[in-house]
């Protein structure tokens, strides 16, 4: 009896594409930079004696727990979005997208307001430990987001002027593949920060 063997891909295919790989290196050099942040915040936390600070005003958990809600829920129109290109639905992708950059423009605006009123309270970057490291990971985070929804807006742009077909929509896919990294990301950053 013959066994069958696959066909090898041809020549010219790479067996990963280069946007994929491109966004597997940023992915990665991104992880990288947070693992060195919340290796610092936990340097911090774990040296001191009493977390937050007495003299410091609290973070504010229910409204951050909303804002979280509204940041990871933003992916489900995006995985939406996806899932209608790949069926040829190319007249449902630029709403959806749309609609992320919302939640995703919402979430920081929540965030900033909530920035600006505990600077009102006091806590600023050069409030101790206590306040540099929250605002700088937080911070971080919250760049990395700004940088997301402006890359969502541009893939929103080019689905309104019909740029991508099943075949080909390796722009939607990749923005959406960081999209997913930044609010895993939150996943991790909120309870460290807010709960722990």
């Amino acid at each position: 009896m013959r066994r069958r063997v696959a066909p090898l891909p041809p020549a010219d295919s790479p067996p990963v594409s280069n946007t994929r790989l491109a966004m597997i290196v940023l992915i990665t050099g991104e992880s990288m930079l947070f693992a060195g942040l919340i290796g610092m915040y936990l340097v911090f936390r774990l040296a001191a004696r009493t977390w937050p600070p007495p003299d410091q005003p609290r973070l504010p958990l229910g409204l951050t727990t909303l804002n979280s809600a509204v940041l990871l829920g933003s992916a489900i129109p995006l995985a939406r979005a996806l899932g209608a290109i790949r069926r040829g639905e190319t007249d449902r992708v630029a709403r959806r997208v749309e609609l992320t950059a919302l939640l995703g423009l919402l979430f920081l605006a929540v965030q900033g307001a909530e920035w600006a009123r505990l600077v009102r309270h006091g806590l600023t970057l050069g409030s101790g430990t206590y306040g540099g490291s929250f605002y700088v990971l937080i911070g971080c985070h919250a760049l990395h987001v700004l940088a997301a929804v402006t890359w969502l807006a541009a893939v929103a742009v080019l689905a309104r002027r019909g740029r991508f077909t099943p075949a080909r929509h390796a722009a939607l896919e990749m923005c959406s593949l960081y999209w997913y990294f930044v609010c895993g990301l939150w996943v991790v950053l909120f309870p460290l920060v807010y709960l722990y």
